[in-house]
């Protein structure tokens, strides 16, 4: 299993602190069933600043340490971006960093709260330069889930979307959990992964996350799920349905 979302990198954001629990980290992950994880240390959220060069040096600490402790887990290098008007041209200057270097899929981190305005037109900007962009954890905007057409629109208009194993396990409340259950019926995203930052308050659940998506959605959609961060690793167009719209009165009482 592989995990395209993670701050297991120690000491650069609110994920892992210490180099220890980077490796309890890693140890709960080989236990959850992964063998991947692509660590996505935040940047310009107005609190971090990770720039790509600082993250590979990091991944590549870390995977050393790993294999010294006989850990049989593997750390790839990405970056989770909180949206902001220059973000393609700091693209061409390398100081973000797409998922695994050269994949071109690119994390897009939208503030909890609103959508910006000019989201759209950087989304296709993103497009137009030949990237990929994900937009991270929509399950989690207050926005979104008021007028979920937005992230219709983003989708249709050709973005993915990548919702956190905990939301749909129920860790994020059932409003949180109802949602991403509905994102998925209704092909608005592309992708699951843990956003793990630790294993007591934001742990990985992704085996917890697979089982509810196997009894609600069948096997066939946790096949996708896992098949699409692997060809997220490698660069790969994702397996993707055309997207539904969700109708707003099933968010009534929600917030």
């Amino acid at each position: 299993m592989i995990d395209i979302h993670c701050h297991i990198l120690p000491g650069i954001d609110d994920g892992a602190q210490t180099l220890e629990d980077s490796i309890v980290m890693a140890k709960e992950a080989v236990d959850q069933g992964i063998d991947t994880i692509i660590a996505t240390p935040h940047h310009k959220n107005g609190k971090y600043e990770n720039p790509r060069l600082d993250i590979l040096h990091h991944v590549q600490q870390l995977n050393f340490e790993l294999e010294q402790r006989g850990v049989e887990l593997t750390i790839l290098p990405g970056q989770e971006t909180r949206i902001f008007g220059e973000m393609a041209e700091d693209l061409k200057k390398e100081e973000i960093l797409p998922l695994n270097i050269d994949s071109g899929y690119i994390f897009v981190e939208l503030p909890s709260d609103q959508v910006p305005r000019y989201t759209k037109r950087l989304l296709f900007d993103l497009q137009r330069d030949g990237f990929k962009p994900v937009i991270v954890h929509p399950e989690r905007n207050k926005k979104l889930i008021q007028e979920p057409d937005l992230l219709y629109q983003f989708v249709k208009g050709g973005a993915y979307t990548q919702v956190t194993a905990a939301s749909v396990a129920g860790k994020f409340g059932k409003s949180i959990q109802k949602f991403s259950h509905q994102l998925i019926e209704a092909k608005l995203t592309h992708l699951i992964a843990s956003d793990a930052h630790n294993t007591h308050s934001r742990g990985f659940c992704m085996k917890e996350a697979y089982d509810d998506i196997r009894k609600q959605h069948g096997t066939s959609s946790v096949y996708q799920f896992t098949e699409n961060a692997f060809y997220v690793t490698e660069g790969q167009i994702l397996a993707a349905e055309p997207p539904e719209e969700i109708k707003k009165k099933k968010f009534l009482g929600i917030f």
